[in-house]
């Protein structure tokens, strides 16, 4: 099978391309042609494929006439469309980075074009793949918990442009921390519930950033579903540039006959290094993004102990959008918005 990763803009195509490498049945190529888009400083293109042994292109004409049997599309959230719709015109299925895009409307024609080419079109939500999430819904879908009646989640993480300076422009990215961590959660809770969101409540702030960036960089979300449950969703870029981790994902969920919590990444012993005067952490776990790869690419529940999950559809990502967007949307107006 040939993968093609196109764009290196965002922080997880290194990855990608990485466990594509090592992947049996897998050929990969990578393609950046955008790199004098990049902020200075930033590694881009060959700098990032030639020491992972991967082999390059110089256009995205090149990749596409390599004649991938998929793509993954790793630019900014603004260029998501045109690479997706690319990707349709040649007939290749495509795993595109979250959010699906930064407008209803670009997410809605993304998903027109890969219908119209008979296409699979994907959303790379890795936390699906935790082992916490498996047990989550398991104890939900069986009935354990009872009726939901409340969820309580947290995306905080470390301020990201410290690898990317463009997740905090607002045009490229679509906002700020709130386009960028509201969707993993509102992802868990699309394929957890058998429900839809109806209503959306946000605030946010740059007290943290304030003069240093014009996005948000503090949110939080308030969604209400058809099924009654409410949801919060802190989605802050609230680590201190000091924290020994990038960031984490819990989920408290609140039901009629159990309190279940989760939380995705802590599959690790945590330490303290004196060397380097900070905490540590040494992972044990699976690799959520290395699970996606290979449902995307192979089916779900491809792989050991990967519990039968598939990737995020086009459908699952534009709903999710969708809350973004009316998060976005009643931030403007100061109160809740119909989704």
């Amino acid at each position: 099978m040939k993968v093609a990763v196109l764009s290196f803009a965002h922080v997880h195509a290194a990855t990608y391309l990485r466990l594509l490498r090592d992947m049996p049945g897998v050929e990969v190529l990578g393609s950046d042609p955008d790199t004098a888009l990049a902020a200075p400083g930033e590694s881009r293109g060959r700098a990032v494929a030639e020491p992972l042994g991967v082999r390059y292109a110089d256009t995205y004409e090149e990749a596409f006439a390599w004649r991938p049997d998929a793509v993954i599309v790793c630019s900014e959230n603004a260029r998501h469309r045109p690479l997706v719709e690319r990707a349709a015109a040649h007939g290749v299925d495509v795993l595109c980075e979250k959010p699906l895009a930064t407008t209803v409307a670009d997410g809605e024609a993304m998903l027109a074009a890969c219908r119209a080419a008979g296409v699979r079109l994907a959303v790379a939500y890795p936390v699906r793949f935790s082992p916490a999430y498996a047990a989550v819904k398991r104890a939900v879908t069986t009935g354990g918990t009872g009726r939901v009646l409340a969820v309580s989640g947290a995306n905080n993480g470390s301020m990201p442009t410290g690898a990317r300076r463009w997740f905090a422009d607002p045009e490229l990215a679509g906002g700020g921390a709130l386009m960028d961590h509201t969707v993993h959660i509102a992802d868990l809770l699309d394929d957890l519930f058998a429900a839809r969101a109806v209503e959306v409540y946000a605030q946010t702030n740059n007290l943290l950033y304030e003069g240093e960036v014009a996005a948000e960089t503090s949110g939080l979300v308030t969604v209400t579903y058809d099924n009654g449950a409410v949801a919060t969703i802190d989605c802050s870029w609230s680590h201190p540039r000091s924290h020994h981790s990038w960031g984490g994902l819990h989920l408290t969920v609140v039901g009629e006959r159990a309190t279940l919590e989760m939380d995705a990444f802590d599959q690790q012993v945590h330490g303290f290094s004196e060397r380097r005067r900070t905490g540590l952490g040494l992972p044990f776990g699976v690799d959520l993004d290395e699970r996606m790869l290979r449902a995307f690419l192979f089916g779900a529940g491809a792989g050991a102990g990967a519990d039968g999950m598939d990737v995020a559809d086009g459908e699952g990502g534009l709903r999710t959008l969708r809350i973004v967007a009316a998060a976005y949307a009643s931030v403007g107006v100061g109160g809740p918005v119909r989704v």
